[in-house]
């Protein structure tokens, strides 16, 4: 029987500069928090850079703070110039933490599906415009929401299907799953030393959206709480599958979620994904739709350049 995975495996990061986005809260923060202490420099990528500071301060060690809006292209597109400002010229690891999941339908100002904006577009955007600076690895985290996900392809911002806040989530998630496979592909075929993984953190409390709609939504939501505090993951256990990636010996390319039962909690195992997830033609359009709609190119720059 081995012993369960503990932060102690990331041993000493001291050097290492390592981007965090999302990292104010729950998984994002727990994996920031954990990154620092292992003595990394951690950058945190935050839409509200107040409680980022707050957070930065909190959590000690050698940690800044860069504002980035992933729904905003604009915000994304002006994030290399603020690691400039803040000295940081190369990254060894760049962790695409953050993510969505919204009430309501609404478009961001580019335009976009919020919930696809900010979980695929914002952060494929993002990590090809610093695909140049990454040295070593690239971590998204995705979902085993992605395995009940109904795909349209020619309609990924839903404007002419349905828009649902579980179907909108669990496609988002399958188009990351999706880049995640075209990413690992064209890295290898790049020769590129820089690898990459995809993650599942299991059901997270923490991560929970706030429901709103009068007194019935908010019985609902205790309900979902009292549940969660008994079956979900603590936001250390979810941020232990990102972790995973940066301790162990897993192959490019690796999904990596929880040992329980339904993927709610338990500690990081190497695990399957759906066959959808798996396919290389299918991923080829949503990269294709991704720089259409970002105007970036994947692995138009040299990944891990020396």
């Amino acid at each position: 029987m081995t012993s369960q995975w503990t932060p102690g495996r990331l041993g000493d990061l001291t050097g290492k500069r390592i981007i965090v986005t999302g990292a104010t809260n729950g998984v994002g923060l727990a994996t920031a928090t954990a990154l620092a202490r292992a003595g990394a420099r951690v950058i945190l990528a935050v839409r509200n850079t107040a409680l980022g500071a707050q957070r930065a301060l909190e959590m000690g060690g050698d940690t800044v703070v860069a504002e980035l809006d992933l729904a905003d292209l604009g915000s994304v597109r002006a994030f290399p110039g603020r690691l400039d400002t803040l000295g940081v010229d190369e990254i060894d690891i760049l962790i695409n933490n953050a993510g969505t999941l919204t009430r309501q339908r609404w478009d961001t100002v580019d335009g976009f599906e919020a919930t696809i904006a900010t979980n695929l577009l914002g952060p494929f955007a993002l990590t090809n415009l610093l695909l140049d600076r990454v040295r070593d690895q690239i971590i998204n985290v995705g979902s085993e929401a992605h395995k009940s996900a109904t795909l349209h392809l020619d309609d990924l911002h839903l404007r002419a299907h349905k828009w649902t806040v579980m179907g909108a989530y669990a496609a988002s998630k399958l188009t990351v799953m999706l880049w995640g496979l075209e990413l690992d592909r064209r890295l290898r075929a790049a020769g590129s030393p820089v690898v990459t993984q995809l993650t599942h953190p299991g059901w997270v409390d923490s991560n929970l959206p706030q429901l709103s709609g009068g007194p019935l939504m908010g019985i609902v939501q205790r309900g979902v709480k009292v549940v969660a505090g008994a079956l979900a993951n603590d936001k250390d256990a979810g941020a232990a599958t990102t972790l995973y990636c940066i301790s162990e010996p897993i192959p490019p390319g690796s999904y990596v979620g929880v040992d329980g039962r339904f993927g709610l909690r338990g500690g990081p195992v190497l695990i399957g994904r759906s066959a959808l997830a798996c396919d290389y033609a299918v991923a080829g359009r949503v990269v294709q739709f991704a720089e259409q709609e970002t105007g970036t190119e994947l692995l138009a720059a040299r990944a891990g350049k020396r």
